[in-house]
This record gives structure tokens, sequence and C-alpha cells, in this order.
């Protein structure tokens, strides 16, 4: 066989290869299109138009005027219910936030040892992460902890005169919280799918040195569970940062009382929607998205030290 038979055969299938690679290109780009559409048109879109928006006076109603910084600036120097907004959530945050993760964890603990019903435990725990977001428990949430709600009956049948745990400013915020850690069954399986990954061997071998179950916990239990616990660190962190229903609901969408529930979501929603600053609520959205980028930069950060994986990475 000759050069150019040899070079023909060759040319041949290469483009044999370069149709098939062609082809099997277009069916992955021909199913990809409802998904590229949906991110170019929902959030892309939208995204880059927030931005642009965020440099604007706009009202909506009227064309976008540009003002380059002034938004920010008025942020940061002259809305003091902004920086009320911020220090209600980082509250929130900081107190929701190692509550769930700890609740979540301690009933995965519970459900690990094997007991009998299980699925049902699992499903009956899981719920309140379906439907505590809702609207309607969050309702039922702001009855149950009012002046004459459920919770104060009990106490009263135990002479306990409790407050109005929703309209009293000392109590509202933790009212909202409670709520937030009442939906650990998310965090609850992925720590439950976690614990039934470590084997009985390490905690055989530690009962023979003499390790009790306090120290198991800390010394086999979190270290190895802790890529888990990292994993819902930050899920955790960027969820509570947009929390709005709870806090919409449970204070008639105003933020009370005296603005102990004025969440940084339910601020945003108010500028843009009941005020119609739409330029000012777009700038808002972005340096939130900047603080969630900021903490979950830091946890990513110092996930070095306390991240411990099974192949010594970290």
């Amino acid at each position: 066989m000759n050069a150019q038979a040899i070079s023909s055969k060759v040319k041949t299938k290469r483009q044999g290869i370069a149709k098939l690679s062609y082809s099997q290109n277009g069916a992955a780009l021909f199913f990809l299109t409802p998904w590229l559409i949906g991110l170019i048109f929902f959030t892309l879109g939208p995204m880059i138009a927030s931005l642009y928006f965020s440099f604007t006076d706009y009202s909506i109603l009227n064309a976008p005027s540009w003002v380059g910084f002034d938004n920010y600036k008025t942020m940061f120097t002259s809305d003091k219910l902004f920086i009320t907004s911020l220090k209600v959530t980082f509250l929130y945050v900081f107190i929701s936030v190692p509550l769930k993760l700890a609740f979540a964890l301690g009933v995965a603990q519970l459900l690990n040892k094997g007991i009998r019903g299980l699925g049902f435990y699992r499903s009956v725990y899981y719920i309140p992460s379906l439907l505590g977001g809702s609207v309607a428990i969050s309702m039922l949430w702001r009855k149950m902890l009012g002046g004459d709600g459920l919770l104060n009956q009990f106490l009263l049948l135990i002479g306990i005169h409790a407050p109005d745990w929703v309209a009293n400013p000392k109590y509202a915020l933790y009212s909202i919280v409670l709520l937030s850690v009442w939906q650990f069954g998310s965090s609850m399986i992925i720590f439950l799918a976690g614990l039934k990954q470590i084997t009985a061997d390490y905690y055989e071998a530690s009962s023979v040195d003499g390790a009790g179950k306090l120290r198991q916990f800390f010394s086999i239990t979190l270290p190895v569970l802790s890529p888990v616990i990292f994993f819902n660190l930050v899920m955790q962190i960027i969820t509570s940062f947009q929390s709005f229903t709870q806090s919409f609901v449970i204070s008639n969408g105003t933020g009370g009382p005296v603005n102990s529930t004025m969440m940084y979501s339910l601020y945003l929603y108010q500028k843009g929607f009941a005020f119609f600053q739409m330029g000012y609520a777009s700038a808002m959205a972005w340096v939130l998205v900047a603080l969630i980028g900021t903490f979950t930069f830091i946890v990513f950060r110092t996930s070095r030290a306390w991240v411990h994986y099974e192949d010594g990475g970290k």
C-alpha cells in the first residue's frame, strides 16, 4: 500500500471521527438547550440587569437614571435601618445555624442506634424541613407563640405567665430562630448518612483502650464526620442569610416589633416592592451576594484546620 492510499485512509478516518464528535456534541447541546435558556434568561440575564440597576435610581415606573455608587454610599453612611437589618441577620445566622446543626446531629445520633421503625422516624423528622418554610407554617407558628397561643396556655396551666413571644422585641427574633431550628430535617438526614459510613471498628478499638462515649464522640465521630459538618455548615449559612418568609409572616411584613425581626431579605423586599426603590434594592442584593460569598470563603479557608478526610487530605 503506497503512502497516498494510507494518507487517504487516515483522512477518511479523521473525517468520520469529526462527524461522530459533531453529532455527539450536537445531541448534548440539544438536550442542554432548555437548561441554557433558563440559565441565560432567568439567571444570568436578571443578575446582569440587577447589577446595572444597582448603580441607578430606578423606581420601576420610571426609566432608570445613572447615579453611580450613591446607593452603596447611602447604605453604609446614612441608612440606619440597613445597619439594623445587618445586625438582626448576623444575630439570627450566628445563633440559628449552630443550634440547628447541633440539634440535627443529636437526633441523627439517636436514629443511628438501630431502633425499630427507623424509616418512620426519618420521615417524621424530615417533614418540618419540607413544610417549615411555607407561609402556612409561619402563620401557625405566630399563632402558637402569640400572647394567647398554645404555648402560653400550656405554661399558664403550670402557673407561668409568659409574654407574647412574637410581639415582644426581646423574644421576637428568637421565635424565628426556634422555627429555623425546628427545620433540622435535611441536615439530620445528611448527618445520618455520614454516621452510617463510620465503621464500628473505630469504636471497638477505642473501647479496648478505655475511651468512653464522650471521648469517642469528640475523638472519632466529629473528626470522621467533619466533611459532612462542613457541607451542612456552608449550606445552612447560605440559606440563613436569605431567610425571608418567617420574618415576613410573623411580623406581618413590618420587621417589628421595633425592627427586632427586620431581616436583611425583608428590608430588601420592602425597598424594592413596597417603596419601589428597585435600584437601591438591587444594590442591597449585591451586598448580600458579597456577604454570603465572604462568609462562605471564610468557612472554606478555616476548613483546612478542622475538616479531615479519610485519605489524609484537607
